[in-house]
């Protein structure tokens, strides 16, 4: 059986470069020994991504894009297709959890530096992600044309229409009609399921090739290329990839999957966070919700949406809204410039630097608080003082991070 595995694929190997490719990015590919909890989200968010390819492919199966006829085809899966509930509660709860560990993904680069140098390209790539997502989050939110579906598409939309001069065109290229309707529908299904997955895949395979590339940032933030065995060539520092970290991110999906688990079969709407009560009512044109709030994952950004309330420098404060949301998201795309650091690593950073991400965090949190409330005087004060804060993480990171007090780098990983 052996010699027939091993002619098998020898046979492959001439017609496919299997085995190299299993030694450049598993059995060969040497990682830093010294990973740690924030290093399973990676792995995590790739098996979300195969969760939402296979549970989406099934709901469309079921799925009518028709105006008339989506919510009733949502009821449909949820009620009369077998295994249906399961498979509609794994693609909502999968779409969060997404987020989950993509948000938790990123403050892991932040905390070690892993948009720095010589890794400024992986980030770029890897927030190219994060937009797609966004883009994949929001079009399919509307697809099951509950109410909070339909209004919150109406929200999101009018976005554009501040755009000034090009507003209202590029509205009504977006909807394919004057108004929200079935033409809509049509085309964030399409962007939905075939576009936007397209290109997903696509980045993420790009990321992973650049990761290996440059190798794997380290809680140190040391890299450990530059530290070789000069007879093996293998970094003195790393360890391969596969059996060592595969059996540790075996440990990590496993208790991902019973959280996960837990979440679709005890509390799939996790109090209306997960599925909002008003998204289990058929769109209607003619009533709006008594408050229209996007789902979790968007509240903070919605928060500063909310925020400008006064026309400035000429601007109307609907536009300014809009810029401050995109800007919010584009920003991180800068941090590789922005950070002057002499080090990488929140380990070896002074208190300016924790300070500020300390701050960063509470206002993301506080944000995405105000996001589901009412606007209330009280609460647009609270956004447009934590949104000052947010800002003020980016903007202000080429002076204090430039000013903080650093410790020594050591020349070889810390034992974790």
């Amino acid at each position: 059986m052996s010699n027939l595995f091993n002619s098998m694929i020898a046979w492959v190997d001439k017609r496919f470069p299997l085995t190299s490719n299993w030694k450049a990015h598993l059995s060969e590919y040497y990682a830093p020994k010294n990973f740690n909890f924030w290093y399973y989200f990676g792995s995590l968010a790739l098996l979300v991504l195969v969760n939402q390819l296979i549970t989406g492919i099934f709901l469309t199966m079921n799925y009518k894009p028709d105006a008339s006829l989506a919510f009733s085809s949502v009821e449909y899966i949820m009620r009369d297709v077998e295994y249906g509930w399961l498979i509609r509660y794994m693609h909502s709860t999968g779409a969060s959890m997404f987020f989950v560990v993509v948000y938790l993904h990123m403050f892991r680069g932040m905390i070690y530096g892993s948009y720095r140098k010589p890794r400024e390209l992986l980030w770029l790539v890897g927030m190219g992600i994060f937009f797609i997502l966004m883009s994949l989050a929001f079009t399919g939110y509307i697809l099951p044309w509950g109410q909070m579906s339909y209004w919150g598409a109406q929200v999101i939309v009018s976005m554009f229409g501040a755009i000034p001069v090009v507003g209202d065109t590029l509205q009504q290229w977006l909807l394919g009609d004057f108004t929200l309707s079935d033409a809509a529908l049509n085309r964030f299904f399409a962007y939905h399921v075939v576009t936007l997955p397209i290109l997903l895949v696509v980045l993420v395979f790009v990321h992973i090739l650049a990761l290996h590339e440059t190798g794997s940032n380290n809680p140190d933030g040391i890299e450990i290329k530059t530290n070789k065995n000069p007879k093996t060539g293998i970094p003195v520092d790393g360890i391969p990839f596969h059996p060592y970290y595969t059996v540790k991110d075996i440990v990590g999906v496993v208790v991902f999957l019973i959280v996960f688990c837990g979440i679709i079969f005890f509390a799939p709407e996790m109090g209306g966070y997960f599925l909002e009560y008003n998204n289990f009512i058929p769109a209607n044109t003619l009533q709006t919700p008594d408050h229209i709030a996007p789902v979790w994952y968007f509240t903070p950004y919605y928060s500063m949406l909310r925020a400008v309330t006064v026309n400035f420098l000429g601007i109307d404060a609907k536009l300014w809204g809009v810029i401050l949301m995109a800007g919010s998201v584009v920003i991180f795309c800068f941090l590789p410039w922005l950070d002057r650091s002499p080090v990488k690593s929140i380990r070896y950073k002074g208190s300016y630097f924790k300070v500020a991400l300390t701050l960063f965090v509470i206002s993301f949190f506080v944000l995405g608080w105000l996001g589901t409330k009412s606007p209330t005087p009280m609460y647009t004060l609270l956004a447009q003082i934590f949104t000052v804060i947010y800002f003020a993480f980016f903007i202000l990171m080429p002076w204090y991070s430039k000013i903080d007090k650093v410790k020594p780098e050591p020349k070889r990983l810390m034992k974790e």
